[in-house]
């Protein structure tokens, strides 16, 4: 078969998602052919994903008719011939509805083919002298997980062009199992941590098929400890672990706690986000502002008041050097546990008036509602950056949260009165300064297709729940 000189630059998708057959332009004169077997920015504008690319392997085979596969490994492939000619043959070997899908092809030096992660790949050289070579974006481990489908299965029903026992093959490939018992490839799993947390529990019920750690599993204030994980196994990692104790972070213990959690373990997180191409989600928070606006912008710059904002506007911008990465912020957090309205709750049961700040301004943001958001982010796929969070609705002040709370459980809310923050920490030591105004523009995120829930709803759900 003579060599295809005549190839533009151009893909066609197949019947296996991800599985993507690229036409590679081969110009030649008497001297020989040239090609670009793999050039970074034309095929990124084609669409196809960046490999990323960590090794270069050639297969040399001598014979026609050496056949090969059928292998599944748990790493993206792009496949070429740089002299010779193969009959390809590609199934779908990853859970999901199209678990043995079938695509095949022959391949000279003019095409190559992307090969995603868990797709079966095999060959059979169509000429003597053929010489198969791939780009793969992991090293080879033995600790990884591969699948295997035997070549003759009978359900693949592949039609080889040399029949399988007039062919070259290996022991160890005639030895692999038909489709029936072949265990599919997960995808790339998704770890979260902070899973006993107020967020981490929200995670669970959006996020079913994640893996949870705790600070025992893996304590942001001690990277050294973490234990050893194959990385590439995950495509996205959840950081909704933090330190959040605000007061406490203007002691001297309590800064150092905070700058190890917020800021050198999620260095770490960004380190290993960035080495394995994992998706990076963070949550942040309102207090990296100084609340002098009225509503805060993703892109307005981070101007802490106190040791927290600082270390979460610190561990804001080294999250963004994470090529994919979210960062989440958020304000006025309520979830599982003990927070500011199941006390206001708990204080209007007993009979208790108490006095709330009324100078602080926001919204509240349920931990379902940023748990809500971090699974659509990671569905949707929309670009890297910042995201604001929170439920919707007028700002409001803590004294106003606190009459809702009064309301809502059925008893007077001229109960609650209002005082300021300077009033309400008069003689007290050792407390942060607060932003005053912690109101969050919603633009971005809902321009993505995510339509934050109103808070006074949420509240009345939360409270009766």
């Amino acid at each position: 078969m003579t060599l295809r000189h005549d190839r533009t630059l151009q893909t066609t998708t197949t019947p296996i998602p991800g599985l993507v057959l690229v036409d590679l332009p081969v110009p030649g004169d008497g001297r020989g052919w040239f090609k670009e077997n793999w050039q970074r920015e034309k095929l990124l504008a084609l669409g196809l994903p960046d490999l990323g690319p960590v090794q270069n392997n050639i297969s040399f085979n001598d014979a026609a008719g050496t056949t090969r596969g059928i292998h599944a490994e748990p790493w993206d492939k792009y496949v070429s011939v740089a002299t010779g000619r193969i009959f390809g043959a590609w199934v779908d070997l990853r859970h999901g509805p199209t678990f043995g899908a079938v695509f095949t092809a022959e391949l000279d030096a003019s095409q190559a083919i992307l090969v995603p992660r868990g797709v079966g790949n095999s060959y059979q050289t169509l000429e003597p002298g053929t010489a198969y070579a791939y780009l793969v974006n992991d090293h080879w481990s033995p600790d990884a997980a591969y699948t295997f489908l035997n070549l003759a299965d009978e359900t693949a029903a592949i039609d080889w062009p040399i029949p399988l026992e007039e062919a070259e093959i290996s022991a160890k490939d005639l030895a692999h199992p038909r489709l029936a018992d072949v265990v599919p490839m997960r995808g790339r799993r998704t770890l979260v941590l902070g899973g006993d947390g107020q967020l981490g529990r929200a995670l669970r019920a959006v996020l079913p098929d994640a893996e949870f750690t705790t600070r025992a599993d893996l304590d942001l204030a001690r990277p050294g400890s973490w234990p050893p994980r194959r990385w590439r196994d995950y495509a996205a990692i959840v950081n909704a672990a933090a330190y959040t104790a605000v007061d406490a972070a203007e002691t001297p213990e309590g800064r150092r706690d905070a700058w190890a959690v917020n800021v050198t373990g999620v260095a770490e997180l960004a380190r290993v986000a960035t080495a394995n191409r994992i998706t990076l989600v963070h949550v942040s928070s309102d207090y990296v502002f100084d609340g002098t606006v009225d509503e805060h912008r993703e892109d307005e710059p981070a101007s802490p008041l106190g040791v927290y904002g600082q270390t979460k506007a610190a561990g804001d911008a080294i999250v963004g050097t994470v090529p994919d990465h979210y960062v989440v912020r958020t304000s006025w957090v309520i979830g599982d546990g003990g927070n500011f309205v199941r006390t206001m709750a708990s204080l209007a049961e007993r009979g208790v008036d108490p006095a709330v700040v009324d100078d602080q301004v926001g919204r509240l943001t349920f931990a379902t509602e940023i748990a809500r958001a971090i699974a659509h982010l990671l569905a949707v796929r929309p670009a890297p950056g910042t995201y604001n969070v929170s439920n919707d609705g007028d700002p409001v002040s803590w004294a106003d949260v606190a009459r809702q709370v009064f309301a809502a459980t059925g008893h007077d809310p001229a109960r609650v009165t209002g005082t300021t923050t300077a009033a309400y920490f008069a003689g007290r030591a050792g407390i942060a300064p607060r932003p005053l105004r912690s109101t969050l523009d919603l633009a971005r995120i809902r321009a993505t297709g995510f339509e934050p829930q109103q808070q006074d709803a949420a509240l009345v759900r939360y409270l009766t729940s």
